[in-house]
């Protein structure tokens, strides 16, 4: 299982909007994580996934939402189990940008992924984010904890 997800961490919701609200039903959250010291934004569809300062929360990246580790085909087979039912919310984009900042402390990463037109920026330690491709294919998970 640990190979299907590239990483993992919990994070907590610093802010919302915090360049003000652009859209009704997305809500662009700032949250940093507790174990891997990662810095996000993310935008969520908070017209069925309500964030909230302070919230608490699991985010997972994977490369495949099939627990055999096998590629995903792009299609739902009803009753078949995956890595999905394990979280509340899931959306599944590309990685369209992967830039280096060596200035300041150590060599930190900012990986950029659009899901569909909802971005998310995760930048930290590049240690923790070395294994990404440009052009991948990766899953968002989350879970409220």
């Amino acid at each position: 299982m640990s190979s299907i997800i590239l990483f993992e961490d919990i994070f907590v919701v610093d802010k919302l909007d915090p360049d003000g609200k652009k859209f009704d039903k997305v809500t662009r959250i700032e949250a940093r994580s507790q174990n891997c010291d990662m810095f996000m934004h993310l935008d969520v569809n908070t017209e069925i996934y309500p964030m909230h300062v302070g919230d608490k929360f699991t985010m997972a990246l994977a490369h495949t939402l099939n627990l055999d580790g096998t590629p995903d085909t792009g299609y739902f087979t009803p009753g078949r189990k995956t890595l999905a039912d394990k979280y509340e919310y899931v959306m599944h984009g590309k990685l369209y940008k992967i830039s280096d900042d060596a200035s300041g402390k150590g060599l930190k990463a900012e990986l950029y992924v659009s899901y569909g037109g909802l971005l998310m920026l995760l930048r930290g330690e590049a240690s923790h984010v070395a294994h990404f491709e440009l052009d991948q294919r990766i899953f968002l998970l989350m879970r409220k904890l």
